[in-house]
């Protein structure tokens, strides 16, 4: 009896140690090699560095603290963009904390920019929180308000946008979107040469 166990556990132990090594060690620094190869710029991350200084990233989203800035979404990540915290915050729509949270968030807009329709995104937060994008519509939403600011012509602002659109992969793939890191980036390189 005690010899059928032990022939019948040892395949089984064996087998979970070899995919454990495998799956587990080999597969996932076979990954790492391959991404660090192909597309090393992606694989860490995509930081933007300038005057060697690491100062963001392309695909996580972050706050824009002054009003000079296009505003990205809210976000649902710990105390507001923290990486180690990703995660949406789950209220549905009966939510009365999300209702409240939601209309604290039109007030204010509704007080920079009276009767001026507000696009869902830049009051609602994304799935992990870390969205690094907005529809075309937020981001333009945002012109009148930084070109008084900036004393920028709100026209130029536009084309600014316009300029920052990725659409969709091959047409239909995915929503036409703005990266907001890269636009404020854009932003700060037209303000400087004025």
């Amino acid at each position: 009896m005690n010899k059928d166990i032990t022939s019948s556990l040892r395949p089984a132990v064996v087998m979970t140690l070899l995919f454990a090594l495998l799956l587990g060690l080999a597969y996932p620094l076979a990954m790492t090699g391959i991404g660090q190869l192909l597309f090393p710029r992606q694989a860490n991350g995509s930081l933007v560095e300038e005057g060697g200084k690491v100062v963001g990233s392309t695909v996580i989203g972050q706050a824009f603290v002054s009003d000079r800035y296009f505003q990205t979404r809210p976000s649902a990540a710990g105390k507001g963009y923290d990486g180690m915290n990703s995660s949406g915050s789950n209220y549905g729509p009966t939510s009365q904390v999300l209702h409240d949270r939601i209309k604290q968030q039109v007030d204010a807009m509704n007080k920079v920019q009276p009767g001026k329709a507000i696009p869902g995104d830049l009051v609602t937060a994304s799935g992990s929180g870390l969205d690094p994008d907005l529809s075309p519509e937020a981001a333009f939403y945002q012109v009148d308000r930084i070109a008084a600011l900036r004393h920028l012509d709100p026209a130029t602002l536009h084309g600014l946008v316009e300029q920052s659109i990725d659409h969709p992969l091959l047409g239909f793939l995915g929503e036409p979107h703005v990266n907001v890191f890269e636009l404020n980036r854009r932003l700060d390189a037209l303000q400087a040469k004025r």
